[in-house]
């Protein structure tokens, strides 16, 4: 079993567990411009996102975003997720999720 840990724009490490033998790399994502302060992103070998999990920001919205983008391939996550605006900002929950897939190097 394969452990990765990054972390983007946080100071610390989290090491993800996987008991079905996939290599996954789990990333905290600082947010910025949001009313989310972090994103945990866990992303598997072949590029699909395993699990989303949003800290702060609309309840029932990152949680309905966390449930659609779970199986899909990151690169399809970011396609439709990026520039999406929230009201008068220039970016958002969703937004932010497309950067830290980028940063991330999906």
């Amino acid at each position: 079993m394969e452990e990765t840990s990054l972390f983007l724009n946080f100071g610390g490490n989290v090491m993800l567990k996987n008991d079905n033998k996939k290599h996954l790399t789990k990333v905290t994502y600082q947010t910025q411009g949001t009313c989310s302060k972090f994103i945990n992103i866990s992303v598997d070998d072949e590029g699909n996102v395993e699990e989303v999990q949003f800290i702060g920001g609309c309840d029932g919205n990152t949680k309905g975003i966390c449930s659609l983008v779970q199986g899909m391939k990151a690169a399809e996550v970011k396609k439709r997720l990026k520039g999406i605006r929230c009201g008068n900002k220039l970016t958002s929950c969703p937004d932010q999720l497309a950067t830290a897939l980028e940063q991330m190097g999906l």
